[in-house]
């Protein structure tokens, strides 16, 4: 009955972030890739992921995500499509998804 509103590579950027386990897999910044740990915060050009080595800032702009969805797959999220705040992005991405 609420199988549509599981967390899927089809809906993720429709629902919150927070919570989910993340790593960068490519960035501008050869530092910040291989970065991993679970998204604590989102704003509308930056995400904070908590690591093992302390909170991390990155700004959406310069990375890839790879992220671990509820039901064990992973997707990859280009940061740079979802520059918005987050409370709009899964207002206007709620809206684009096909059941």
């Amino acid at each position: 009955m609420y199988k549509k509103y599981n967390i899927t590579k089809n809906n993720l950027l429709a629902h919150e972030l927070i919570g989910l386990w993340a790593k960068v897999v490519k960035s501008t910044d050869p530092n910040k890739e291989g970065l991993a740990g679970t998204i604590i915060d989102e704003t509308k050009n930056t995400i904070k992921i908590e690591t093992k080595k302390g909170i991390k800032m990155l700004p959406k702009k310069e990375i890839v995500l790879e992220v671990k969805l509820p039901s064990g797959e992973k997707a990859c999220i280009d940061c740079k499509q979802i520059m918005f705040r987050p409370e709009d992005r899964t207002k206007v991405f709620w809206r684009k998804v096909r059941w």
